[in-house]
């Protein structure tokens, strides 16, 4: 099982990256019967312009400092887009010049937390692992997996609630995994994050397999499709904004194209939330720790 502890980050990688690239992808014939999936070392090394030997070093972590010539090489071969390759290189940096991990304070700005409340479409806040800090009323009534407290990607593999509501499930946790990649770099030695890993890769069959396959892929908007048991189906855009002055905090905003179906569904979905709360004199979501 892929760890994540950073022991051979850079090895990990490689070795992962040329399982997914067939042979005939880059030229090479098959023949025969191939004992394992992808390239072969020596094949990579081949195409790369290094030696056998050399790559070997650097897929068992002997060898972690590779040029950036070799680096380039390697991305080509290995058909790696930006995002991928940026990852690769920061994997080949010295640790000594990585940014070093301080104790995080994760703590919600009380403007963020007042932004929120004045929003008319859910939005919350999440750190790099996922975990909600702080949410509307609107964002916990679109899901419970939105609420302070619940980790979204251990909701999204373990609660069958979530494959429920999210149309493109398996679209989405794949997106997600390879978001996580991107969030945490080269920093695998957070214990957080291992102990996370850790816990999905023995509970999630389909989470095990996507962090094998170390996807990257950098907070982007996107399109989510959601079937909510009030409201019905929801197209709404979802754009994560980074914190300024946070350690790695996201708010992330979900809305609707005004005019569409989905707009009426999420303004439907918000007077719901709102009598609901003068019925019942629920109080605000609690938006966590703000240490």
């Amino acid at each position: 099982m892929d760890t994540a502890d950073g022991r051979n980050a850079l090895g990990e990688f490689l070795r992962a990256r040329r399982e997914l690239v067939r042979p005939e992808e880059v030229g090479l014939p098959v023949t025969g019967t191939r004992r394992v999936p992808g390239l072969r070392r020596e094949e990579v090394a081949m195409l790369a312009g290094i030696s056998a030997d050399y790559y070997l070093r650097l897929e068992r972590g002997r060898d972690r400092n590779p040029s950036v010539q070799v680096l380039d090489a390697l991305a080509e071969v290995l058909q790696l887009d930006a995002d991928s390759a940026a990852h690769m290189v920061e994997l080949a940096r010295p640790k000594s010049r990585r940014r070093q991990s301080l104790p995080r304070t994760e703590r919600v700005p009380d403007g963020i937390g007042m932004l929120l409340d004045t929003f008319a479409v859910p939005a919350f806040v999440q750190n790099r692992c996922m975990d909600v800090l702080a949410a509307n009323r609107l964002a916990v009534a679109l899901s419970p997996h939105m609420a302070p407290g619940v980790n979204r990607l251990r909701a999204l593999f373990t609660d069958p609630l979530a494959q429920q509501l999210h149309m493109d499930w398996e679209q989405g946790t794949a997106g997600v995994v390879a978001q996580l990649r991107a969030a945490v770099g080269a920093e695998t030695e957070d214990p957080r994050l291992t102990q996370l890993v850790g816990e999905l890769s023995l509970k999630s069959e389909r989470f095990r397999r996507l962090w094998a396959r170390h996807d990257v892929r950098r907070w982007e908007g996107a399109t989510t499709r959601l079937r909510h048991p009030q409201v019905g189906e929801l197209h709404l855009r979802r754009e994560k904004l980074v914190v300024a002055g946070s350690d790695g905090l996201l708010l992330v905003v979900h809305y609707a194209e005004p005019g569409t179906p989905s707009a009426t569904a999420l303004a439907l979905l918000g007077s719901l939330c709102a009598t609901k709360q003068e019925a019942t004199g629920a109080p605000h979501p609690d938006n966590g720790p703000r240490r």
